[in-house]
């Protein structure tokens, strides 16, 4: 049985332990907080009989998964024999090269050495490493044990053999990678998400649409078909002859507007007061918490019904 390390046992890291163990993987907690990688088999221990219900474990059993999740008090003992290590820690560039380092000199040589960063370029706390070409970041869209969409960043240094061995371990774990070529600021989901919020800011700073009008435009209507299509297959279905026609047909509109689009709007500005009053007109504060225990449900639910129609009607 191969071996997943965990260093950090907080919230991404008990998620990425639950996605493991899945998989098949022995996972070994491990925590700068003594305390923490416990806390972290007892969240998976309360999680996983609701992913069991919904038939999230392979066709295992929540106690089968959870007997493969352990945690650990020694970093070294974590790091031997490990195949593959994420690491959890808080985003401060200064951490994560202390962690780095420790790792490096601890680990086996052909472990690879992945960073759960949403943001921390690769290059900027591996650049000093013996090992650096084993090192890059591997960011989940949390949580991953229900989206299987991570994002596999290499530094410039990062060995492409590490790159595809990253890939194919995440692969064989029920994830799909987002390998890109080379790294940039916000890698590609914050970029992807951040596009679309700045235009979503910008219609109700404006006042063309209320936010929850926009709300209904993604959810009910672009997140349909996006649950199960990228948005370059979108446009490929959507033209008698594919994605060229498409673009012939319609680049137009889009060019059309995209000078409208090149000025941002202060997400903390007076906007911000329309859009948290209808926010909290739509949901109280102190409801927060139970619509976000509903999120999770849906997902979940999501998540099983995606598994299902991909075995029943295919990819």
């Amino acid at each position: 049985m191969s071996k997943v390390a965990i260093v950090g046992s907080g919230l991404v890291g008990r998620a990425w332990a639950i996605s493991f163990a899945r998989a098949g993987y022995d996972v070994e907690l491990w925590d700068q907080d003594p305390e923490a990688p416990a806390r972290a088999l007892s969240y998976a221990q309360r999680l996983l009989p609701d992913l069991e219900e919904n038939d999230l474990l392979n066709g295992e059993s929540a106690t089968a998964v959870g007997a493969r999740i352990r945690p650990t008090a020694r970093l070294e003992a974590a790091l031997d024999g490990a195949e593959y290590v994420q690491e959890n820690t808080p985003e401060d560039v200064e951490v994560k090269r202390r962690m780095f380092a420790s790792r490096d000199d601890l680990a086996p040589p052909r472990t690879i050495l992945a960073s759960s960063t949403s943001a921390i370029l690769p290059s900027a706390f591996t650049d000093g490493l013996e090992g650096r070409s084993r090192c890059l970041v591997v960011h989940p869209i949390n949580p991953p044990y229900l989206i299987p969409a991570v994002e596999v960043v290499p530094a410039p240094w990062t060995d492409p053999a590490t790159v595809e061995r990253a890939a194919a371990l995440l692969r064989g774990a029920g994830h799909a990678p987002i390998v890109m070529k080379r790294e940039i600021d916000d890698f590609v989901m914050n970029r992807l998400q951040g596009a679309l919020l700045e235009e979503a800011f910008r219609l109700v700073a404006e006042g063309y649409a209320s936010i929850e009008d926009i709300d209904i435009g993604i959810r009910d209507g672009l997140a349909l078909c996006w649950s199960f299509m990228g948005p370059f297959e979108t446009i490929d279905l959507n033209a008698p002859a594919g994605v060229r026609d498409y673009a012939e047909r319609y680049q137009r509109i889009y060019s059309g507007i995209f000078p409208s689009m090149q000025w941002r709007v202060d997400w903390s500005g007076p906007v911000m007061d329309t859009i948290e009053a209808e926010r909290r007109r739509r949901l109280p504060a102190d409801k927060l918490a139970e619509r976000q225990s509903w999120r999770d449900r849906r997902v979940m639910a999501l998540a099983a019904h995606k598994r299902r129609a991909d075995r029943d009607i295919g990819r």
